[in-house]
């Protein structure tokens, strides 16, 4: 049996703040930290060796699993993929999720976050917050770089990251991934077979590692949240 465990990045600034926040490069906040060690910690219980750890490019995820990976005193070499990062929210990029609810009412704000393929209008390139302006992303190429997306458009490039990098490991490894809410909910889509209606309803805790348990086929043989005080209803198990 190997393992695969994901992680959505511990509490970040914006995360706080309610703020939309997509690709933009924002760090965890003191409770995110905690959140982080919290989450090294209960893998550190499972006593499970991690042979290879993956990241999007955003600092709160890559801070996420630097912390995991100083509780578990392991300094292996953490890959990092704009495949996995964050939905790009657009235009709603920036702005407070209250304000926006009272500004154009509850429903459209829920359409906007959940629906699968309806995506917010596209960020101007001149915004400070576009990914073109943000130097992490400055190899990224810019045919990959999003103005918005749907849960659709990030479900697209998660998956193919996967099928193309991440599935075949798990034949004999141990790996973990530290992601976003909409990444790791497009990779649960995929991994549970849940329909459209099914992953609207899926939420992913900050800093709450998933343990899913694989057989031989890469089947799921079963998943847990380790830390069952903040567990969500996973829809599927």
């Amino acid at each position: 049996m190997n393992y695969l465990i994901l992680v959505r990045h511990g509490q970040s600034k914006w995360n706080l703040e309610k703020r939309f926040t997509g690709w933009v490069d924002v760090d965890l906040t003191e409770n995110g930290k905690l959140e982080a060690k919290k989450a090294g910690s209960l893998i550190k219980k499972k006593n499970i060796l991690i042979d290879l750890y993956y990241s999007s490019l955003q600092l709160r995820a890559n801070n996420t699993l630097k912390i995991i990976q100083k509780v578990l005193n392991d300094k292996k070499k953490i890959v990092k993929a704009w495949q996995i990062n964050e939905r790009h929210y657009g235009i709603l990029t920036g702005l407070n999720k209250v304000e926006m609810s009272q500004k154009i009412g509850e429903d459209k704000v829920y359409e906007f976050r959940r629906s699968w393929e309806i995506k917010p209008d596209p960020l101007s390139k001149e915004s400070p917050y576009h990914p073109i302006n943000i130097d992490v992303y400055k190899n990224v190429p810019k045919k990959n770089i999003p103005d918005t997306e749907s849960l659709k458009d990030t479900y697209e490039r998660v998956i193919k990251f996967y099928n193309e990098q991440i599935k075949n490991q798990l034949k004999n490894k141990n790996v973990l991934i530290s992601a976003h809410g909409n990444s790791l909910r497009a990779l649960c889509k995929y991994l549970f077979q849940l329909d459209n209606n099914q992953i609207s309803r899926l939420e992913i805790p900050t800093g709450n590692p998933l343990m899913i348990e694989l057989n031989d086929r890469l089947e799921i043989k079963n998943c847990e949240y380790l830390d069952k005080e903040r567990a969500k209803d996973l829809l599927v198990f």
